[in-house]
Parts: structure tokens; sequence; C-alpha cells
């Protein structure tokens, strides 16, 4: 095995699938092998589980589905000692990465770790516990470099992936056009994309489209469904509702290609919206308790990437209790209503996509040549 790689949900299974592509280019008989999602089997990667396995957030959640995760970890430790890839590359999943990368590690195999957890937003104490688990850092923002090199652990800045795949100018029109919309006003739903975030968001989403409609009775909705199980559970969210809403089978990109506004979970989803220069409300609901812990140890206002990168809240943000319906479609229509706070924002957006433009694929391949090319 060349190289090992766990990709913990859809955002990673994307992400990786870019830079593997990119080292077969140079290591055209390249073996990679570990936990991928469709994406990464398609660029070629062994998938020994799927991602989905690892696709659980918070506290609460993870204690639930602890004993699998724990099942999943030992097995396929106990894979990579055994196979000793040339390298090791964790993409996100932070807590089920770490431990692994940490065995991996004192063994003398290689650890890369793609996508810094968010240590400037909460439990910066993680640097210690990075440290004792990472060879070389890859982080997507550029604020991040300094924060590993202060800390001794080896770090290249490489830009993000989605920047560089998604266009500095998007064809709106084409996008209506690909999915049959009329000319009213188009409104993208996106509760995320682990069944959990689109059972607490999807119906709050849906009855804010409700409220939005009272307003513009010729607006229209697109939520993409990251799989089936999601798209089941929006369609029982819809059940009896005359909602104007097209579902689509993923295809989010189109979706917010498309949109005048985006109703959006937390996640690599809005980061993806102000890619597209789109205005947003960003929400997020998790139970109570995990609402309490993370609060308790929050080090930023915000929770939206584009408001961190900013360092403003340039979209309104409606988390926990403020997620309501009527302060979602209050938001969207102010967005709605306003031109020129759109246009103002999606100048801010594009200096953002510049920044983060660097060809992120090719850098993460030549950061991991060094390792590949050496002698087994």
């Amino acid at each position: 095995m060349d190289l090992g790689l766990i990709a913990g949900e859809a955002s990673g299974d994307l992400l990786g699938a870019h830079f593997v592509r990119a080292l077969k280019q140079n290591h055209p008989y390249l073996c990679a092998a570990g936990i991928a999602g469709p994406r990464l089997v398609e660029a070629g990667v062994t998938a020994l589980y799927p991602s989905d396995r690892l696709a659980v957030n918070g506290y609460v959640e993870v204690l639930a589905h602890l004993p699998e995760l724990l099942w999943i970890r030992s097995r396929i430790t106990r894979r990579f000692l055994d196979e000793r890839p040339r390298v090791f590359v964790g993409i996100d999943a932070p807590d089920f990465n770490f431990a692994l990368e940490a065995k991996l590690k004192a063994a003398g195999i290689p650890t890369v770790h793609f996508v810094s957890p968010s240590i400037w937003a909460w439990r910066p104490e993680r640097i210690h516990r990075i440290k004792q688990a990472v060879s070389h850092m890859l982080v997507v923002f550029p604020f991040e470099e300094a924060i590993y090199r202060d800390a001794g652990i080896p770090v290249s800045y490489v830009g993000h992936p989605l920047a560089d795949t998604i266009p500095l100018e998007a064809d709106t029109a084409a996008a209506r056009t690909a999915l049959g919309l009329n000319a009213g006003p188009v409104i993208a739903l996106l509760p995320g994309s682990r069944v959990s975030e689109v059972k607490r968001h999807a119906r709050l989403m849906l009855d804010a489209a409700r409220l939005i409609l009272r307003r513009h009775p010729d607006a229209q909705f697109v939520l993409p469904a990251a799989g089936p199980r999601a798209a089941a559970l929006i369609e029982a969210a819809r059940a009896g509702s005359d909602l104007p809403l097209t579902v689509l089978g993923g295809q989010s990109h189109t979706a917010l290609a498309a949109c005048d506004v985006a109703l959006v979970a937390s996640g690599t989803a809005t980061l993806e919206a102000a890619l597209f220069k789109k205005p947003m409300v960003i929400t997020y609901r998790v139970p109570a308790l995990t609402a309490y812990l993370m609060r308790k140890q929050a080090l930023l206002p915000w929770i939206g990437l584009p408001n961190i990168l900013a360092r403003d809240f340039v979209v309104p943000e409606r988390v926990q209790e403020d997620a309501t319906p009527e302060n979602l479609a209050a938001d969207a229509l102010a967005w709605l209503a306003d031109a020129p706070r759109r246009e103002a924002l999606a100048e801010r957006f594009h200096a953002l996509h510049v920044s983060l433009r660097q060809d992120a694929a090719t850098r993460i391949a030549e950061a991991l040549a060094p390792y590949l090319e050496q002698r087994a």
C-alpha cells in the first residue's frame, strides 16, 4: 500500500478525490486504500469501509455510535500497521483520525492531516494532541499556517480545493435552465449532508420556505439531498404540502449557482455558498447538551465559515433557539429586498474566493510526493 487514508464524510470524500487524481498523474499505479466514499472510490481508492460510517457529529451523537466507531478504528489501525503504507492521510474527521495517526506515527509511518480542526474557534488545547499525531499538517485557510508553525508542527497552506473547482463567475441562467426553473426568486435549502442534520433542519427550512412563499408567491425552492436516506426524510417532511420544491439528487453546486438566496446548515456548504457569491442565512441545531458544551468552549462569536473568514457577521446566523422558521424567513426576505447589500456581499466573497484559489490538489500532491518516493 502506497497511501492509506480516511475520509470521514461527504466533504472529505470530495476533497480527497481531487488530490488523489492529482497524485496519480505522477504515480499512475498508486495503491491507495482506507475509509472512502463514492468519489474517492471513483478516483481509484479501495474502500475498506464506507465514509458514511463515520458521519457522526456532536457529543451526544458520537456517544450513541461509539462502540461501532471504536471497532472500526481498531480494525483499520491494525490493517495499516500490518500493511505499512508509505504515508497515511487523515482527511478531516479529527476525533477519529488523530488517535489513529498517533499510533501510526509512533510506529514510524508518516502521517499527514488535511484540513485543520477549528482550534482557532474552540478547544485550542487540541494542538498538543495534534503535535503527537501529525507529521505534517495541510491547512486550507491562510491564517492557520502561523498557528501550526508557532507550535512547531510542519505545515503547508494549500488553499481550498472547492475554490479551485467552483468558477469565479457562476452561470446562474444556465443552472436555472438545467433545473427547469422560471424567472421567479429561487431559494436553495441545504439542511446538511448527515442524516442527523437533515432530521434537525429539513422541516425548519421547509416551514421557513412556506413563510417566504406568502411574501413571494412566485418563489421556487430547490433542495439538494445528500443521499437516498436524506431524500426520504425530506419527502416525509414535505408530505401533504403544495410548496413549489424541487428535491435534487445531490447537485448542490447547481442549486447554489441557480439561487438568489440560500438557507444553509453550518458546515462546508456555507463556504460553497460564499464561493458562489450567494447571500445566505446560516442555521444550526444540535441537542441541548451538545450546544451547552460547545458554547462553553467557543472562542469566537461566529459559527459559519464565511463570517469566521471575514471576522464579521457578513451573513446572519440563526442557531439553536434562535433557529425558527420566522427568523430564517425574515432574514431571507431581507436579502431579497436589498440589491445593494447583495452586491456588496458578492464583492467580499469574490475577494475571499481569489485568496483561497491556490490549485490545492497540486499543492497537496507536491506535499505527499516525498513520502511516496521514499523506498519501502
